[in-house]
């Protein structure tokens, strides 16, 4: 009699456990949906790929056409790299540049080479790339990325040549995105 008990103890709990993981994993897609749509449109998405690779096509581009090789990297608005693209004989610092000038342009929504004027000492960002731990830059090559409707989605940072160039070759990019 012990055992039968036992064993239905045993049956009752496993029962139990299991209605227990299929509630928990119905509340897990519930709030996967519903943390889903409160980011919509600020991580890496299907469109923003697509998005991410014109631009890169492009402006790779505009980098042979100036015969200068360049790193260029794409990310969206939670500052998540969505593509990043290393053409051959680029510098190796470039890898990590171009990444900080788009996360500069996700995350102050501006330019980085705004950011210069605004950094200055006695202005109202001054001392912001030091308390970024070095994210930030203050030089030209990162630029946000708007859609049709003006929504920043994200931003493009090119780095292995001047500054300039490197301005040059990520608006080749974003004209790519924008002429779409």
């Amino acid at each position: 009699m012990k055992k039968k008990l036992l064993a239905l103890v045993m049956a009752m709990s496993m029962i139990m456990t299991v209605f227990g993981m299929v509630a928990a994993a119905e509340e897990a897609e519930t709030a996967e949906t519903e943390v889903t749509e409160a980011v919509e449109g600020t991580t890496v998405t299907g469109e923003l790929l697509d998005v991410a690779q014109i631009m890169v096509e492009a402006a790779q581009a505009k980098a042979i056409e100036i015969d200068v090789p360049m790193v260029i990297s794409v990310m969206d608005m939670g500052g998540n790299l969505v593509l990043l693209h290393r053409m051959e004989n680029s510098l190796l610092a470039s890898l990590e540049i171009s990444q900080n000038k788009a996360y500069t342009a996700v995350a102050l929504k501006m330019p980085s080479s705004t950011v210069k004027e605004l950094a200055q000492e006695g202005q109202e960002l001054q001392g912001i790339a030091v308390d970024h731990a070095g994210k930030i830059v203050e030089f030209g090559g990162g630029l946000p990325i708007y859609n049709a409707d003006g929504v920043q989605i994200g931003g493009i940072g090119v780095s292995g040549g001047s500054v300039e160039e490197d301005t040059s070759v990520a608006q080749a990019g974003l004209d790519a995105y924008e002429a779409q």
